[in-house]
């Protein structure tokens, strides 16, 4: 046969943002025969041969492909994958290729294209006292650990990508202080999202561990999104904090405007620990949003803590909040200690008909109060011992729905008629998560839109 034609399935091999040194998640093209006989596709190959950075996997096999037989009307695949060798340039940078297919002397191409991206890479590392840098973004892999007596700190506009076995373990103090328009967010190093259908999954890294003797840490408009694998041996959680081991019972951690997001486990997970929220939103979690346990000192205000089930979060089980003065290690034993617990104008909500666990056991105090929230939880469910003030209960047949603008996009802005708007009452932020000046009376919840 001479002459004929192919076809391809896309007009540009394309991959998204890629790391250098990283490598990237494979892209495929199919090539058609149109003919209605059967063709002889003499080679496959990239038009910069062994010097491309991109290489192909032609009809199952690896390499180039030659005289390969496609039936009338049939397609072979065409796979690629790249790898990004550094460069001096901050800014992405684009490389370039094209795809070449020979039939009967004629050859049909496509081009092939990646942008590349410098960052500072940080594998296995015991990290002193430092300041990062905006410059370029920072991918981690395995563990990031911040020493005891160090302070990590992270500037506003800060990014950090973290493969997939990637923890950060704080055992001084972090200090990421973001803004709204700058925001630090911590996200799965997978930027080819075309490979997701453009979209997040939960559990595409760990998250951030507190452990017993790290202090004094403050996250602020901090975003932690499609985390919470069991990376490094931890829990699985976006974040964990571990029983606070200081005397002096200092706060171990204060969040402030911060985002907790798709993650496979745990939102925020506390063993014992020490923790102060306001305007923090925790969503969208596959095991409770939060989890205080073994007792602990914390104090929640404003805060929205929510999860509805989806294609990728199964919420059938656990409720979206647990609060206990214990922890059960094994079928016999637990750990018990001290729990002191007071949620003001928050919304704790779900699918669930109870999203609220609250328990103790007599082995050590327990005092938790609630005041001013919307809770999806019959109230008569709740402890008695738990102290209850104002609060608005959100029940199955769907009084009190809270309304959220779209719980499939994350977006937890009450609608105008929503039973959260100006029912919070004082002391509340100046604010909320969106940096918005609170009317009076304020929402509850971490937004107040008016």
């Amino acid at each position: 046969m001479n002459g004929g034609e192919l076809k391809f399935s896309t007009d540009t091999l394309s991959f998204d943002t890629v790391f250098t040194s990283l490598g990237s998640a494979t892209v495929g093209v199919k090539i058609f025969n149109p003919q209605n006989q059967k063709i002889t596709i003499a080679s496959v190959h990239l038009a910069n041969g062994a010097s491309s950075p991109f290489h192909l996997n032609v009809d199952g096999k690896a390499g180039d492909g030659t005289n390969i037989d496609v039936a009338a009307g049939d397609s072979i695949y065409v796979f690629a994958t790249v790898k990004v060798d550094p460069t001096d340039v901050n800014s992405p940078f684009i490389i370039q290729d094209r795809l070449v297919a020979n039939l009967n002397g004629n050859d049909f191409s496509i081009p092939v294209i990646a942008y590349g991206q410098n960052a500072h890479y940080i594998r296995d590392s015991v990290l002193e006292t430092q300041t990062w840098k905006t410059d370029k973004p920072y991918v981690i892999f395995g563990y990031a650990f911040v020493d005891s007596l160090q302070t990590l700190t992270i500037p506003a506009g800060c990014r950090i990508y973290m493969h997939a076995n990637a923890r950060l373990f704080v055992g001084g103090t972090l200090n990421a202080t973001g803004t709204k328009k700058d925001s630090i967010i911590f996200q799965g190093d997978r930027l080819d999202r075309s490979y997701y259908g453009f979209e997040g999954y939960p559990g595409e890294w760990g998250g951030i561990y507190f452990l017993e003797y790290s202090t004094d840490s403050y996250l602020e408009h901090v975003v932690l999104a499609n985390c919470g694998n069991s990376a490094q041996n931890a829990a699985p959680a976006a974040v964990q904090v571990s029983p606070d081991a200081h005397l002096s019972h200092t706060i171990q951690l204060t969040m402030n405007k911060v985002v907790i997001q798709n993650s496979i486990g745990y939102g925020l997970l506390c063993f014992n620990g020490s923790v102060k929220a306001t305007n923090c939103l925790i969503n969208s979690c596959g095991a409770s949003a939060l989890a205080l346990l073994q007792g602990g000192n914390y104090q929640m205000d404003n805060c929205t803590i929510t999860t509805y089930g989806s294609n990728k979060i199964n919420h059938n089980d656990n409720p979206v909040a647990a609060i206990l003065n214990y922890y059960f290690y094994n079928q016999t034993q637990y750990y018990s200690a001290p729990l002191t617990a007071r949620f003001h104008n928050c919304a704790i909500t779900g699918s669930l008909d109870n999203e609220v666990f609250i328990d103790s056991l007599k082995d050590a105090a327990a005092t938790v109060n609630l005041s001013s929230c919307l809770i999806k939880q019959d109230p008569t469910k709740i402890r008695p011992w738990v102290t209850q003030s104002g609060n608005l209960y959100a029940l199955s047949d769907g009084t009190m729905d809270p309304l959220y603008t779209d719980i499939s996009k994350f977006n937890y802005r009450p609608l105008s008629n929503s039973p959260l708007l100006k029912h919070g009452t004082p002391p509340a932020p100046i604010d909320d998560l969106d940096d918005v000046i609170r009317s009076s009376p304020t929402s509850i919840g971490c937004y107040d839109p008016h």
